[in-house]
């Protein structure tokens, strides 16, 4: 249930209680301040741990001597991405058990997750606080889960943990190779996924932590990623994860010719701009489009013989090509998209596997975020004043997590590459249906049709007002893509608050409601523009 609604800084109603916790409402970027210590996990005794052996029979009996009970927080990474097979197992156990109520803590969810709805629905689950992808967003948007969902960046969900805002009980990291000691890492092995990274604050901060391996090996484990020091229990198992499903999207560039020409329009608009320079950085992400325009700068700092410092990853074969090949003298890696980027990172000592502590963590003392110089993001809306979305479509269904997005706002150029309309919904909106990250953050917006540039940019603004690039203002654009589809309808939504957006503070940006689902069958389509 939640408590009364205020309005945050940007005119958002949120709720200053969900779960039985209060929210600190979003006060605008960089106003909040904390003025509160870090969380601090019980001391320990290796008097507890005298032979530094931790292996335990199986995954159930790890749990169960963690003091597995009602009502606790499990957390586990997502760097097998849609290969996981370990958060089904945990809560599968716990069903079994008669455990109830618990709050599952994930980097990331993904399909592969769909069955813990089983799980909601027998109450062994009581709320998500993570990104719930595809069935898990829908489930949450229909109102069915029993707690309020909290969605967090990757940096957020550091601060969460680093903050104490959220108490891990029993931490489950899936690490492909470990040793008996409990250091892990993810580079060898049978079921080799790349970093571990998203699991770094999970043994640091959670009560007890679990370490599940299906390549135990002698002590020591090196390079240890994650470090015995932090670990309870070590479990054998046959299998964690399935590394072939770590793949994110497509991972090859898109042959669309309105995203090749997306692409096309955005690299010529970092070139025009004198972004692209020897000892810059960038980061772009593994779509498409994205994988597009990595390219196309590759092709100019060939042709211009010009080097990056560092690009920052999710790490894919083409980044690694360029690594390899000298374009890039380092690859700051905190995700890996496919197995290339697992190779080079076990075999590139130039290939350094990150954390969100180090490159996103908002409650520190700078990261990496604000060190990059272009960074490439995408949305699924965005309004007239640069305000963006990526966790709900314009249905108002949950259906993405936030990831690394509203940490890379803080670069020093952010660009959405993104489709004026998609399905002949147009995507520019007077108003987006949820925030995610705040126009200020967000410089230019590129589509096939033209390109706008946040006032705010003045110095894009000078420096392109020669160019032959079709520099709209975002209203332009808008009106265009209703031109074409018509005025879009608003989403059908109740009162019922199903989840909320964490800005990377940890206050409140917005809220997700209950969807009221459509009786027709039809396609959501805009209404007609009169005046077209």
């Amino acid at each position: 249930m939640t408590t009364k609604l205020v309005k945050n800084a940007l005119g958002r109603l949120v709720p200053t209680e969900i779960n039985g916790k209060k929210q600190i409402p979003f006060q605008g970027v960089g106003k909040y301040r904390p003025d509160y210590r870090k969380y601090n996990p019980q001391v320990v005794t290796c008097a507890d741990f005298p032979t530094g052996n931790k292996l335990i029979v199986d995954l159930k009996a790890a749990l169960v001597n963690a003091g597995l009970k009602d009502g606790m927080t499990i957390s586990t990474h997502h760097h097998f991405r849609n290969g996981d097979l370990l958060a089904v197992e945990i809560f599968r156990i716990a069903s079994e058990l008669g455990i109830k109520n618990l709050i599952w803590f994930p980097s990331a969810s993904f399909p592969c997750h769909a069955k813990i709805i089983d799980y909601m629905e027998n109450g062994t689950v009581h709320h998500i606080e993570g990104s719930m992808n595809g069935p898990l967003g829908r489930y949450c948007s229909e109102g069915k889960m029993k707690g309020v969902g909290v969605l967090r960046s990757h940096g957020g969900r550091y601060q969460a943990v680093q903050d104490g805002e959220v108490q891990i009980d029993i931490a489950v990291i899936a690490a492909p190779t470990a040793d008996p000691f409990g250091n892990a890492n993810g580079l060898t092995g049978p079921s080799a996924c790349g970093l571990l990274g998203f699991a770094l604050a999970d043994s640091q901060y959670a009560h007890k932590v679990i370490v599940a391996t299906d390549n135990l090996i002698d002590f020591p484990c090196i390079p240890w990623q994650i470090q015995g020091n932090y670990v309870d229990y070590v479990v054998k198992m046959d299998k964690i994860g399935e590394p072939e499903k770590i793949v994110s999207g497509t991972t090859r560039i898109t042959k669309s010719p309105d995203r090749l020409l997306i692409a096309e329009l955005t690299t010529q608009l970092c070139q025009e701009a004198s972004l692209i320079k020897n000892g810059f950085s960038f980061q772009a992400g593994a779509g498409g489009t994205s994988l597009a325009i990595a390219y196309y700068f590759e092709q100019i700092m060939r042709e211009k013989n010009i080097k990056a410092r560092f690009a920052r990853g999710g790490s894919n074969q083409y980044l690694v090509k360029m690594l390899e090949e000298g374009l890039v003298d380092y690859l700051l890696d905190g995700q890996t998209f496919d197995l290339e980027g697992v190779r080079s990172m076990r075999e590139n000592p130039r290939h350094v596997d990150t954390s969100p502590f180090t490159s996103y963590n908002y409650h520190g003392k700078g990261n990496f975020a604000s060190l990059v110089d272009i960074v490439i993001l995408g949305a699924t809306e965005v309004d007239i004043h640069f305000n963006a979305n990526v966790n709900t479509h314009s249905d108002g269904y949950l259906l993405h997590g936030i990831g690394g997005w509203q940490n890379c706002l803080f670069s020093k150029t952010v660009i959405l590459p993104i489709p004026l309309f998609r399905d002949r919904i147009p995507v520019i909106r007077d108003e987006v249906t949820t925030i995610t990250g705040p126009g200020e953050l967000i410089d230019v917006i590129v589509t096939e049709r033209g390109i706008a540039i946040n006032p705010r940019r003045k110095d894009l603004l000078d420096a392109l007002k020669d160019s032959s690039l079709p520099i709209k203002t975002i209203e332009e654009l808008k009106n265009e893509a209703e031109k074409i589809c018509g005025i879009p309808e608003k989403p059908k939504l109740s009162d019922e608050i199903v989840a909320i957006i964490k800005w990377v503070d940890g206050t409140v940006i917005d809220a997700v409601r209950r969807v009221i689902p459509l009786t027709r069958t039809s396609p959501r389509r805009g209404r007609r523009n009169q005046k077209s």
